[in-house]
């Protein structure tokens, strides 16, 4: 009786263990995500910042 209830018990922090991993594991999956978005928009606004330079020294290139 005594072996069934230390038995329950070690299955019960097993099982926890366990779900506790699966959860983590997917927040850190959508954690990836988000970071990867926000690195795409990143991305994004260097190649609008990027194109508008370069409208800005061809106009600067023609005044002169």
């Amino acid at each position: 009786m005594v072996e069934d209830a230390v038995l329950r018990i070690t299955l019960a922090v097993v099982v926890g263990t366990l779900a506790a991993i699966v959860y983590s594991l997917r927040i850190l999956v959508l954690m990836e995500r988000r970071i990867g978005r926000i690195e795409m928009h990143i991305d994004n606004v260097a190649h609008k910042i990027l194109k508008e330079e370069l409208k800005i020294e061809k106009t600067i290139k023609r005044k002169k």
